[in-house]
């Protein structure tokens, strides 16, 4: 394994609603030459997988800017300030279906992706859940929830 590259410099380029792009200046152990790296830091975030008691996952499907098309995806979203991960794993499955379960189980958290992202992904699970309330969208949110079996999720990815 190699040695850590030596930091030199950052500098913030652009900072938006839900992330900022930043430059960093490293030094290669390898052949000493300086490069460029450009990074988003963003908060980090949660993906809920929410089964009913009768073995069926709640999902969102919602239009997706990165892509230009709809997605069907588990709920999750942005840690505020303050939250843990499973408290924001059991708002956001609230918020964005209206459901409600079990306390959330943790299954474990990735990098994104590492090379261009600082942030974590949590990942939950919550059993029994149940529909409580209507939904809580945001002014850019527009979330139709789908009750899909979980034996058909395989064919969904």
């Amino acid at each position: 394994m190699g040695q850590p590259w030596a930091f030199l410099t950052a500098k913030i380029l652009q900072s938006c609603r839900v992330f900022t792009l930043r430059n960093e200046r490293y030094r290669s152990p390898r052949t000493g030459q300086e490069h460029d790296f450009y990074l988003i830091d963003s908060s980090d975030w949660v993906n809920v997988i929410p089964l009913t008691g009768d073995g069926k996952v709640v999902m969102v499907k919602q239009f997706r800017f990165g892509t230009k098309e709809f997605s069907l995806e588990i709920p999750g979203g942005m840690l505020d300030d303050g939250d843990t991960p499973a408290g924001a794993a059991a708002r956001e499955l609230l918020e964005e279906t209206g459901f409600a379960g079990e306390e959330p189980e943790f299954l474990g958290f990735v990098h994104p992706n590492p090379a261009i992202h600082t942030n974590r992904c949590y990942t939950y699970l919550v059993r029994n859940a149940i529909y409580q309330k209507s939904p809580e969208q945001d002014s850019t949110e527009d979330v139709e929830v789908e009750i899909v079996p979980l034996k058909e999720i395989p064919g969904l990815i």
